[in-house]
C-alpha cells in the first residue's frame, strides 16, 4: 500500500505545534505521532505552563498516543518531532519501544545524541526532514527572547 503522506507531510504538522508553543512564549518544539497514516497525538512544550521540567513535546506525545492507544507501547507508530529529542525524551521512547522517530534539527548540546543515550534498538531513526525552517524558528525565538531583555 502506498502512503499517502510523505515525512515532509506531518513534519508540518509537527512545526505547526512547534508555531503554538512559539505563540505561548514556549520553547518552540512541537511532535506528532502517527499509526496507520493517522494523526493520534498532537504536542508541544508545556513547560512554562505547566511550571514542569518534562513537559517537553515528545513526553505530551507520548502520554497522548498512550491514552489513544489504551496501552503504554507505542509500536507501530511513527513520532514527528521539530528538534532531536533529549536524554530524558529519549528514555521515555526507548521504553514506549516507538518504531520510528523522525526528527528536524538536530541538537548537538543536549540531543540524545550528544549526550550518548541510546534508543531501543528496533527504533529506526531519521534525521534532518525540514531541519531549516525547524532551526529558524528555534533561532527567531532565542533571538527574540535575547531582545527582551
Amino acid at each position: 500500500m502506498d502512503l499517502p503522506f510523505d515525512d515532509n507531510f506531518y513534519m508540518k504538522k509537527a512545526l505547526q505545534e512547534a508555531e503554538i508553543a512559539f505563540e505561548k512564549g514556549e520553547v518552540p518544539i512541537g511532535a506528532v505521532i502517527v499509526v496507520d497514516n493517522r494523526i493520534i497525538a498532537r504536542a508541544h512544550n508545556l513547560t512554562e505552563q505547566l511550571t514542569d521540567v518534562t513537559a517537553h513535546a515528545e513526553m505530551q506525545a507520548i502520554t497522548a498516543a498512550a491514552n489513544f492507544l489504551g496501552g503504554k507501547y507505542l509500536q507501530n507508530c511513527t513520532m514527528y518531532v521539530t528538534l532531536e529529542p533529549c536524554q530524558m525524551c529519549a528514555g521515555a521512547l526507548y521504553w514506549s519501544q516507538i518504531s520510528k522517530i523522525v526528527y528536524a534539527a538536530e541538537d548537538a548540546q543536549r540531543g540524545y545524541n550528544a549526550m550518548g543515550t541510546k534508543l531501543h534498538p528496533k527504533t529506526k531513526v531519521v534525521g534532518g526532514v525540514l531541519e531549516k525552517e525547524a532551526s529558524d524558528l528555534l533561532k527567531r525565538f532565542f533571538i527574540e527572547r535575547r531582545n527582551l531583555n
